[in-house]
């Protein structure tokens, strides 16, 4: 064991002499400034935007190391910050927004891919540009120098069972107004403060990578420039120790939950001697800014194939429950529930867990795993009353294992059996490929994996040296059962969060592009899963509806959610839905 942890250790200091994933700006790179803004504000001790007056601002934590090593801390860095700093103009309403770092990682040609680049450069380029979110650009972890080049795809994809992939037309764009550099302590502290979080560079140890579980990092040794770019998103003092609070790109198991502190004021790992970067995002979202991507630019012929036609969703009728407790439905009226009731906006509060797309990078029938972890990452939201961090469990390990279906469909009940016996990962232990494994063993390198170099040359070469995360936060349900009918679904939505439910998708219901859905079936079979997070009554016609999550990313209904009507023709929606009870201590 001691052999194998001073080869992880060796490879990693090679890599570190031999590559420096933070690369200095291009020759090109240029801040763009409009507002010269010079902030002189009275600072308190202890800030950051994971906690603002009871607000977490931050979004999702990321690894930039799965499913294969890739040197992006770059492109994840400006991604979150962005990211961050998006949620934070939009006052963390929903949805949140998570830019994918992948564009970045394909298409700038600024930085190196996946071996280095620069924040800086990265803003510069959304600037030219534009970027995408996640539902339109997984992370692979690959990029423009090592075969995952830029195109229309790679900018927003989407894909249907036996014809292929093709470039999405109606994205949803994000970009920047400005962009532009902070050195040293006082002027981080004052544009963190004033707007938001902001990208550094450090020189990161072998030290920081392996051995850093918590606490503030003190490492005052002397090094040579900077090799890594992480995110600053605050500040604090603790027994007269003054501290940088930082987010990192290395998974949510490492350090403090994928974050960690370190000494501030000495420019320790050269942190306040190194330019910052910062960019402030323009509103592209309250016009509902979109691409414009032409119908010329789709790489193959997807007319009258439908998505859902693949996505064999299993009935839960027959399944076993596990039940502990008295049901919402039995102490709840009906009757004295509200008129609305929406988790996306609960006084204010935005509950739920980031919108996904089961479809790429490429297809898969994986609703039924995508309704109920999304359901459960919700329910952890809000058991643990929206604090940071924000959870997304891994819908890749659930595949992995086999835990009720594959990418060829599955039974939603498969997935709380196996949370309640074995748990589920977060999204940083295994992100979303779209496949199933070449043989699922629910093995540990298959619940949770990190990886470092070499970096592969192309997508058909090993991907350097990984191996099993022994550590890592495991999500549980203490009890797991089905509902139906509309008064027992809003009785279990309103006490304790959203459900999922089996739901007969048309090719009409595909093509949803807004508003209170209704269809009239004969006899509606089930093939789809979803999410119900709450309910309505339309103020002008007095007509109840269901609000769905759906997983066909952000471009697809209302931000990748539908109404549909309550009662009846609705698609069968309230005929076989399952939920689960998540485990928060």
């Amino acid at each position: 064991m001691l052999k194998q942890l001073v080869l992880i250790t060796l490879v990693c200091a090679v890599f570190g002499q031999l590559q420096n994933e933070a690369l200095p700006p291009h020759k090109s790179y240029k801040p763009y400034v409009i507002s010269n803004a010079e902030f002189n504000s009275v600072l308190p001790s202890n800030f950051t935007w994971q906690n603002v007056n009871g607000t977490d601002y931050l979004t999702l934590v990321r690894n930039q190391h799965i499913p294969q090593y890739c040197g992006s801390c770059w492109a994840q860095a400006a991604s979150s910050t962005l990211a961050d700093r998006i949620k934070i103009a939009r006052k963390a309403q929903w949805p949140d927004v998570v830019i994918a770092p992948q564009v970045l990682v394909s298409c700038d040609e600024y930085s190196n891919g996946c071996h280095g680049g620069n924040s800086g450069t990265a803003f510069q380029w959304i600037k030219e540009h534009n970027i995408t979110d996640e539902t339109c650009s997984p992370y692979q972890a690959y990029g423009h120098d090592n075969g995952l080049g830029c195109s229309a795809q790679i900018m927003c994809k989407n894909c249907m069972p036996n014809k292929g992939c093709w470039a999405q037309e109606n994205a949803k764009v994000y970009t920047v107004a400005e962009y532009g550099d902070v050195k040293g302590e006082a002027q981080m502290m004052q544009e963190i403060f004033n707007r938001g979080p902001i990208a550094c560079y450090i020189y990161a140890t072998e030290y920081l990578r392996y051995n850093y579980t918590g606490g503030i990092y003190n490492d005052t040794s002397s090094y040579p420039g900077t090799n890594h770019v992480i995110e600053v998103v605050g500040w604090g003092e603790e027994n007269n120790e003054k501290y940088w609070i930082i987010r990192n790109s290395w998974g949510s198991y490492w350090g403090e939950k994928g974050f960690y502190r370190q000494l501030r004021g000495v420019n320790m790992l050269n942190i306040e001697s190194s330019n910052c970067n910062w960019a402030v995002p323009l509103d592209t979202w309250t016009n509902d800014v979109r691409n414009t991507t032409k119908v010329t630019e789709v790489s193959n012929n997807h007319t009258n194939n439908f998505r859902h036609t693949t996505c064999i969703r299993e009935s839960n009728k027959n399944s076993t429950q596990l039940i502990t407790g008295p049901l919402p439905h039995e102490y709840i009226n009906a009757a004295s529930l509200p008129a609305n009731w929406d988790w996306r906006n609960i006084n204010g509060v935005n509950y739920l867990s980031f919108t996904r797309n089961q479809h790429i990078p490429q297809y898969c029938g994986s609703c039924w795993a995508h309704g109920t972890t999304s359901s459960l990452a919700d329910r952890i939201n809000i058991a643990r009353n929206r604090t940071w961090p924000d959870i997304a469990l891994s819908v890749q390990v659930v595949l992995n294992c086999q835990a009720g279906g594959s990418c060829n469909g599955g039974q939603p009940m498969g997935v709380y059996q196996f949370a309640n016996k074995q748990g589920i990962p977060e999204e940083s232990c295994q992100n979303y490929l779209a496949a199933d494994p070449k043989k699922a063993t629910c093995s540990d390198t298959q619940r949770c994996l990190d990886c470092t170099s070499p970096i592969p040359t192309n997508t058909t070469v090993n991907p350097g040296t990984c191996w099993a995360v022994k550590q890592y936060p495991n999500w549980k349900v203490s009890q797991y059962g089905s509902v139906t009918g509309a008064d027992k679904m809003k009785a279990e939505i309103y006490a304790r969060g959203p459900i999922s439910c089996g739901i007969y998708v048309t090719n009409k219901f595909e093509a949803y592009t807004g508003g209170i859905y209704k269809e009239s079936t004969a006899f509606p079979m089930i093939n789809h899963e979803i999410a119900v997070v709450g309910w309505g009554t339309d103020p002008q016609t007095g007509v109840e509806y269901w609000i769905g999550r759906n997983s066909w990313g952000t471009y697809w209904g209302e931000n990748g959610f539908f109404r549909i009507q309550m009662h009846k023709q609705n698609l069968a929606i309230e005929t076989d839905c399952s939920w689960g009870e998540p485990i928060v201590e």
